[in-house]
C-alpha cells in the first residue's frame, strides 16, 4: 500500500531553521498536534477530496498461458508460481465470488481453474487473472455502479519488471467506460533504489509510455494530477533526506503528492516531520493496528490530533478505513459494524477524504470486491462473509463502501447506525425485461434449445436468442416466460412433471411461476399449479423440471437483464 503526499501551500518553519532550532520545531510540531484546531479543510474538493479512495492490487495471475514476469499464480499461491494454489500453498484468507467470471466477457476465458478441484457447491474452484484485460473491466464497472469511487493503482518496485505496467494499462484502457478516476500509487517497500527509480519510471512508463496524465480519468486534486507513495519508515531503508528529495520533485512535476504512513507518524521520529509536512496529504495506514470497534473507537482522538496538524501546517488529512479480516479469531468485521464505525468515525472528526485499503486484498482478507458468502462458494476451509451467522451478498463491502462516501459527501445524515443492509431483495423479474438464467447448479446458461423444439437446458456458455426470455406479467405478482427462440411460452407440460420447454401459446397455470428471492441476491422459481421449484437437474445435466420441495445450488438462478 503506497503512502500519499499532499503539497506544502506555504513555507514550513522547521524548513527555514538550522541546526539547534530544528530540533527546537520539531517538538513543537509534536506539541501543537494536540492543540484543538478547528477542522477546516485546505483543498475544496476534488477527485481526492471529497471522496473515496480504493487501494487496487490488482497483482493476481492464475497460470494463464504467458503469465507477466513467469510468475503462474503470483499471490494467489505462497510461491507465486506453480502449483496452482491448494490447500498447501494458498497465498489468500477468502474466496473471491466467481460468479461474474463464469462467462466469456470478451473474447478470454476469465477462470482458471485452481489445486482446489470444486467449491462447495460442487463447482470448478477457479480463480482470476489481474492481467486479463476483461477482467479489470469487471472491475471497473463494478467501481462505476457503486459510487465510482477513485482507485489508487498499486505499483511496486517495476523496475525489469512488466506486471505492475500490464495493470496500469489496462486500469487507464478501462476505467474510464464506467467514469471512474484512478492515480498511480507507488509502494517503496524493500524498494532501495527508489529515490532514482520513481522519477525514471514516473517520465519513462507513467507518462511516457503509457501516457496516464493525459486521461481526463487521471485523479487531480487542487487541480494537479495525483501520486501516491506509501513508506513505511520502520521497514523500509529510506531517510527522511531521500523521502524529502523525492516529494520535492514530484511536486516540481506539478503533482499533488500523498504520503502514506504508520499510525504513529506525528510521534514516531520527530526527524521525519519535515517529510511530513512537505505533503500534500497525509495518510495513515490502519491495518495491523485496529480489529474491532473498541479499537476504531480508540483511533478517533488520534485523527482529531492529525486532522488539526494537518490544518495547522497547510496539508489535507485522509483516513484509512478497512473492512477487516475475518480470518482472525474472533472475526473482525461483524457484518459490516467494524466498517461502519470507522466511517462514522471518521466523518464525525470532520474528515474530508477516506482511503479504503483495500479493493481486491484477498491476501489479507480486507477486500471489498465480492466475495464468497458462505462455504458453497468457497473451499480449503477459507472464512466466508456469513462466519458470524449473518449471511451478506457477495457484494455487500461494495455497498457499504457506497454508503460509506454517500456520508462523507452530506448525501446521508451522520449515523452510527450501519444503514447498509446485509442482503438487498430485488425483483429480477420485472415484466417488459429480457433476461437470460444462469444455472447455479453448473454455471452454464439456460436455453432453449434446437429454436424451442427441445426441452431447456443449462448447457450453454455465451447468450443468444435462444438463451434469451421475455417476461409477460400473469397477475397476482406471477410471471410468465416467452421465449425469443420461437415467441412460446415456457410451460411444464399438461401434468406438470415433464421437463420445461418453450411450447405453448397461451398463458395457463403450467406457465405460470413465482419469483422467489434467495439470500444470495438470486432466485428460484416456483410453479404456480403445483408450488415446486425448478430445479436444473443432475447438476445441469438434465433438462429443467419442476420437481423440488426446496431450494438448493440446483434450484438457484442468476437472472441477467439485457
Amino acid at each position: 500500500m503506497a503512502f500519499v503526499i499532499r503539497k506544502d501551500t506555504g513555507k514550513k518553519l522547521g524548513r527555514r531553521l538550522t541546526g539547534i532550532f530544528q530540533s527546537i520545531a520539531a517538538v513543537f510540531a509534536v506539541t501543537i498536534a494536540v492543540l484543538p484546531f478547528s477542522a477546516q479543510a485546505q483543498s475544496g474538493t476534488g477527485d481526492i477530496v471529497g471522496k473515496v479512495t480504493v487501494g487496487y492490487q490488482g497483482w493476481f495471475s492464475a497460470g494463464e498461458g504467458t503469465p507477466p514476469d513467469g510468475l503462474a499464480w503470483e499471490h494467489w499461491s505462497t510461491n507465486n508460481k506453480l502449483p496452482a494454489p491448494a490447500s498447501a500453498n494458498i497465498a489468500i484468507k477468502a474466496w473471491p465470488d466467481m460468479r461474474p467470471y463464469q462467462t466469456l466477457y470478451g473474447s478470454t476465458p476469465m477462470q482458471y481453474q485452481s489445486g482446489f478441484g470444486t467449491l462447495g457447491n460442487g463447482l470448478p474452484a477457479t480463480l482470476f487473472s489481474s492481467y486479463n484485460r476483461d477482467v479489470v473491466d469487471i472491475h471497473m464497472k463494478w467501481l462505476g455502479e457503486y459510487g465510482k469511487p477513485t482507485v489508487a493503482i498499486q505499483r511496486f518496485n517495476p523496475t525489469g519488471a512488466t506486471a505492475a505496467t500490464i495493470n496500469a494499462g489496462n486500469v487507464l484502457a478501462t476505467a474510464p467506460k464506467y467514469g471512474v478516476k484512478f492515480y498511480i500509487d507507488y509502494d517503496i517497500t524493500g524498494w532501495t533504489n527508489y529515490a532514482t527509480e520513481i522519477p525514471n519510471d514516473w517520465t519513462n512508463v507513467i507518462n511516457g509510455q503509457l501516457q496516464m496524465t493525459a486521461s481526463p480519468f487521471y485523479a487531480k486534486q487542487n487541480g494537479k494530477p495525483v501520486v501516491q507513495l506509501w513508506i513505511a519508515t520502520s521497514t523500509s531503508s529510506t531517510t527522511p533526506k531521500q523521502m524529502l528529495s523525492l516529494i520535492t520533485w514530484l511536486k516540481n512535476q506539478g503533482l499533488y503528492v500523498i504520503l502514506g504512513t504508520s499510525r504513529g507518524w506525528r510521534t514516531d521520529d520527530p526527524a521525519w516531520l519535515p517529510v511530513y509536512n512537505a505533503a500534500n496529504m497525509i495518510q495513515p495506514w490502519m491495518i495491523g493496528s485496529i480489529g474491532n470497534i473498541s479499537d476504531s473507537d480508540a483511533v478517533k482522538p488520534l485523527w482529531q490530533d492529525d486532522l488539526a496538524y494537518a490544518n495547522a501546517h497547510g496539508f489535507d488529512f485522509q483516513a484509512a478505513v478497512l473492512p477487516g479480516d475475518n480470518a482472525g479469531s474472533p472475526p473482525q468485521r461483524v457484518h459490516g459494524d467494524f466498517m461502519w464505525e470507522q466511517f462514522a468515525n471518521a466523518v464525525s472528526t470532520g474528515v474530508k477524504s477516506v482511503y479504503v485499503s483495500m479493493y481486491d486484498e484477498y491476501n489479507e482478507g480486507n477486500q471489498i470486491m465480492p466475495t464468497a458468502e458462505d462455504a458453497s462458494m468457497s473451499t480449503g476451509g477459507l472464512p466466508t462473509l456469513d462466519i458470524d451467522g449473518t449471511h451478506c451478498s457477495a457484494d455487500y463491502y461494495m455497498r457499504l463502501t457506497d454508503d460509506g462516501q454517500k456520508m462523507l459527501q452530506g448525501q446521508l445524515a451522520l449515523t452510527y447506525t450501519r444503514p447498509t443492509q446485509p442482503v438487498v431483495q430485488v425483483q429480477k423479474l420485472i415484466p417488459g425485461t429480457t433476461v437470460s438464467f444462469q444455472a447455479m447448479a453448473n454455471g452454464n446458461d439456460v436455453t432453449a434449445d434446437n429454436a424451442g423444439a427441445s426441452p431447456l437446458i443449462a448447457n450453454r456458455t455465451t447468450v443468444g436468442p435462444w438463451e434469451l426470455y421475455m417476461v409477460v406479467d400473469a397477475g397476482n405478482t406471477n410471471i410468465a416466460l416467452k421465449s425469443l427462440s420461437n415467441n412460446l411460452y415456457v410451460t411444464t407440460g399438461s401434468n406438470g412433471s415433464s421437463p420445461l420447454s418453450a411450447s405453448t401459446a397461451s398463458i395457463g397455470l403450467r406457465e405460470t411461476f413465482t419469483e422467489v428471492p434467495e439470500a444470495d441476491g438470486n432466485i428460484a422459481l416456483r410453479e404456480t399449479a403445483s408450488g415446486a421449484y425448478v430445479t436444473a437437474e443432475s447438476a445441469g445435466t438434465a433438462p429443467l423440471v419442476a420437481n423440488r420441495t426446496s431450494v438448493g445450488p440446483w434450484e438457484t438462478f442468476i437472472v441477467t437483464a439485457h
